[in-house]
């Protein structure tokens, strides 16, 4: 591959949405990818809109996905897209991501990776037999401390890793929003034929499960889960109680909420092995707490001389200069470019560019959703995740 920017088609994310925003900041900030056409909305004069938004050639705003990858099929190497983001509400995460695979086209998607476990199967033989890589945007192992805790647990720096706490709570969903026209957000992820069998679980409960396999490199065997619908009339959880048991014999707990209120995106982690433990806030993410067992108390931070290879690259800015979500965001999307680059020039992918989620985790999320959903449904049996 010539050296140019990578070339991206977007499905979703067209005027009101919040997370296509976040995502084309994303995949600019590093001047890797470029946004050349899209299919923004469900309605193609919205969609086309939206690409005027964005300053996009009129003939590259497309009415309906399917449009988009067909037409681009079509156009010459040199200026057809390399990959698709898909930024869509739940439901409309597979069909997409198949055609794309299916006609060439490299996929990165936002998660949980379909709406159910068949599709999510599915997918992972149609990426297998595709030859086309596939990302999931679980952002928050983009942070350099979260790279910096996944490289110490992996270097044996806590040994054996025991017990695992992982919290996501907020409160946006404490009163019945979703009942507002306006309420965009909410209204799709409460919807059960758009956000599929978890709510809240499915939402935020899967970026915990996924900070927390990713962290300690160990996957969660089977579970304990009680999920509420607190909130009157409302059709899925909007909180979540889970208790964890690791491949290593680790013990874990897990819960998100998002009826917490006064919360806002509580994100946080504590990891506990035989000699050691860390702690991690995503609302103060460039410090880390690492906690010894005859020692003092330390502080990382990042940008620092002492973090590791692969947290520093994954850093922009020198110490005290704050790097936070959407920088975490962008290092998927480097990491996903370079990746494509490499096997477009069919060379080796080295530790560093395949440091993203890809479709094993999507298939683990939905395995999880699934298991979270069942045992509680089972007063809260103790049931394994089919992954």
């Amino acid at each position: 591959m010539a050296q140019r920017k990578i070339r991206m088609g977007m499905v979703g994310g067209g005027r009101g949405a919040f997370i296509g925003a976040v995502h084309r900041i994303a995949a600019a900030i590093d001047q890797q990818i470029e946004l050349v056409c899209g299919a923004f909305s469900s309605t193609p004069e919205k969609s086309k809109a939206s690409g005027s938004d964005f300053f996009l050639p009129p003939e590259r705003c497309y009415g309906t996905f399917q449009e988009m990858i067909e037409t681009e099929k079509t156009l010459p190497e040199g200026e057809r897209m390399d990959f698709i983001a898909i930024v869509t509400p739940n439901h409309m995460h597979f069909p997409p991501a198949k055609m794309a695979l299916e006609n060439g086209f490299h996929v990165l998607s936002d998660k949980p990776a379909c709406f159910n476990t068949a599709e999510v199967k599915e997918l992972a033989e149609i990426v297998k037999n595709s030859g086309k890589l596939y990302g999931l945007t679980h952002n928050y192992p983009g942070y350099p401390m979260v790279k910096q805790a996944r490289q110490m647990v992996k270097e044996g720096k806590l040994g054996k890793i025991r017990k695992v706490i992982v919290e996501y709570p907020q409160g946006w969903l404490a009163t019945k929003v979703e009942d507002d026209a306006e309420a965009k957000q909410a209204s799709w992820r409460t919807d059960p034929s758009k956000s599929g069998a978890g709510g809240c679980i499915g939402d935020i409960g899967t970026h915990a499960e996924n900070l927390a396999e990713y962290i300690t490199g160990l996957e969660i065997k089977e579970l304990a889960a009680d999920i509420t619908a607190f909130v009157e009339g409302r059709q899925l959880d909007d909180d979540c109680n889970v208790l964890l048991r690791f491949d290593n014999g680790a013990k874990g707990i897990l819960h998100s909420s998002q009826i917490s209120v006064g919360e806002e995106n509580n994100l946080n982690i504590r990891v506990y092995g035989e000699k050691g433990g860390l702690e991690w806030h995503q609302k103060e993410p460039n410090s880390m707490l690492v906690k010894w067992l005859e020692e003092p108390m330390q502080v990382y931070r990042t940008g620092m001389g002492y973090m590791s290879d692969i947290a520093q690259a994954g850093t922009r800015t020198p110490p005290a200069h704050p790097e936070g979500y959407l920088e975490a965001f962008a290092n998927v999307y480097k990491n996903f470019a370079n990746h494509i680059r490499t096997v477009e020039a069919g060379e080796t992918p080295d530790e560093i560019c395949t440091d993203y989620p890809k479709i094993e985790d999507g298939v683990r999320g939905m395995a999880f959703i699934d298991a979270v959903v069942a045992s509680s449904n089972n007063n809260a049996a103790w049931t394994a995740i089919d992954a």
